[in-house]
């Protein structure tokens, strides 16, 4: 598999968020190698998206989103739950993907592990906050370098197989217009939400 660069992630949010699908995300814990296929993401960005932690401007809490691209931008919600996001642009520009479902690859069973006993192999990574336990990823992990030391994405060549499905985003409440969500239309791993526009 190919490292993407750091200039894939510096470049318009939602072309980097559509080139996004397909790729493979891998995350290093312990001894363990658990990595997913990107089926699923929603755009974010500064200008003229209130649903976005940067409109507004830089503030402690998302200081990461005004950074090169090419790190994780982790956050908390709802008091129990961890979302990741790909930062990308250049400094000074808030903008970052958010990953919303991942297809498994390796290490299922310690995302198994990780998710608690019960879990169908879907419901391990269909959602942001599930494929965040499932991956062990946390507060610790915001402002990692997407390098391959400890996370990395990686382009292994695979075709993604399906055409990108195009939405409204799922669960904000102010710039709902915005048609910023693109997932792989028919993947068993996508996380439920609004009907598609046209595919593309």
């Amino acid at each position: 598999m190919k490292l993407l660069t750091t200039e894939f992630y510096r470049r318009p949010t939602l072309t980097v968020a559509r080139d996004l699908l397909g790729k493979v995300f891998v995350r290093r814990e312990g001894g363990d190698t658990l990595s997913g296929r990107i089926v699923e993401v929603e755009a974010y960005h500064q200008d003229g998206d209130e649903a976005a932690h940067s409109f507004g401007g830089e503030r402690e809490r998302n200081r990461v989103m005004f950074r090169d691209g090419g790190l994780l931008y982790v956050y908390f919600t709802y008091g129990m739950h961890f979302c990741m996001n790909v930062v990308t642009e250049r400094e000074g520009t808030g903008a970052a993907v958010l990953i919303r479902a991942l297809e498994p690859m390796e290490g299922v069973a310690r995302m198994r592990e990780n998710r608690g006993a019960g879990k169908t192999d879907v419901e391990l990574t269909n959602g942001p906050a599930k494929l965040c336990q499932a991956l062990g990823i946390g507060r610790g992990e915001n402002g990692l370098s997407l390098d391959g030391g400890i996370v990395g994405m990686y382009d292994d060549g695979a075709a993604p197989g399906a055409e990108i499905g195009i939405s409204t985003r799922v669960g904000i409440s102010r710039s709902t217009e915005l048609p910023w969500r693109f997932f792989l239309t028919g993947n068993r791993w996508v996380s439920r939400g609004r009907p598609s526009h046209p595919t593309i």
